[in-house]
């Protein structure tokens, strides 16, 4: 389950890239703990900001997380704060 979060993960910051969004490199070895890190803290996920403008969201961090397909890999809180982030921005589902 985690390889195919990965996968996906990383495959929505490729494309966002592809469309001018920079963001900083994750390493796959690294990307749970960093994805846990950033759905704990008070920040949105890398690019967040600026795919909300570009009405992409779906390639967030944040919308993966609540993604029916990965949701069992993060906490309850996790889940929550980045629905909440996703609502607050106006995120259709």
């Amino acid at each position: 389950m985690e390889e195919k979060f990965i996968a996906a993960w990383l495959g929505a910051r490729a494309t966002a890239a592809r469309m001018g969004v920079r963001l900083r490199p994750v390493a796959t070895e690294d990307a749970m703990k960093t994805a846990h890190r950033w759905l704990s803290g008070n920040r949105e996920s890398d690019g967040f900001g600026i795919l909300a403008d570009k009405r992409h969201l779906e390639l967030s961090l944040e919308a993966l997380a609540v993604d029916k397909r990965f949701t069992q890999l993060f906490t309850d809180e996790e889940a929550n704060t980045a629905l909440q982030r996703l609502l607050a921005a106006g995120y259709l589902f």
